[in-house]
């Protein structure tokens, strides 16, 4: 062979070559492009489960949040169906408090022996049914004046009280429970 012949040869073997490195070349483009595609695809799947992750985090925050706001309902549904429990003899004994009152007058001014003895049992039996419903009065005469258990109808200048001390009780007052129902009206020393 001579060396036109092998130079031919070598041109055509790198013709060859170089056709097979386009095609390899082209090929292996081709498959760069199919795992950017699929890199694409896995990067937005990661996206979307990156999202969903958020809403089931969000939905579970919101489920917590229900849970909470469900157990403070409840707890205060109780405690008004405590206290209205506690409370729903309340208006009867207002009406109740009246009569008690005319009976204790009734006691005071007794004329006859069987009257004051009737009246007495009365008296001691509707005391006793009151305060088993927790009815309580509210102590006032000598005491301080407090405007949350005393309601103040007269002022006067004492010597013998000092300034805010409750002189005479007008009026009993009452708790049901814990609770005024029926403020104490009073008269109330006050220095000038």
């Amino acid at each position: 062979m001579t060396g036109a012949q092998e130079l031919k040869k070598l041109k055509k073997d790198l013709d060859d070559l170089a056709s097979k490195i386009l095609k390899k070349d082209s090929q292996i483009k081709k498959k760069d492009q199919i795992i950017e595609e699929k890199d694409l695809k896995i990067k937005q799947k990661d996206q979307i489960i990156e999202e969903k992750e958020q809403k089931i985090e969000d939905y579970y925050s919101q489920i917590q949040r229900l849970q909470a706001d469900f157990d403070n309902y409840k707890k205060r549904s109780e405690k008004d169906q405590k206290e209205y429990i506690r409370y729903a003899n309340e208006n009867l004994i207002l009406k109740i408090i009246e009569t008690y009152e005319d009976l204790g007058r009734a006691l005071q001014s007794g004329k006859s022996q069987d009257l004051q003895e009737g009246v007495e049992m009365i008296y001691k039996k509707l005391k006793t049914t009151l305060e088993g419903e927790g009815l309580h009065e509210i102590c006032a005469e000598g005491e301080k004046f407090d405007p949350f258990k005393h309601e103040a109808l007269m002022v006067e200048d004492h010597d013998d009280y000092e300034n805010g001390t409750i002189i005479e009780e007008l009026g009993k007052g009452y708790t049901l429970d814990s609770k005024v129902i029926k403020y104490s009206k009073v008269k109330v020393c006050k220095k000038r």
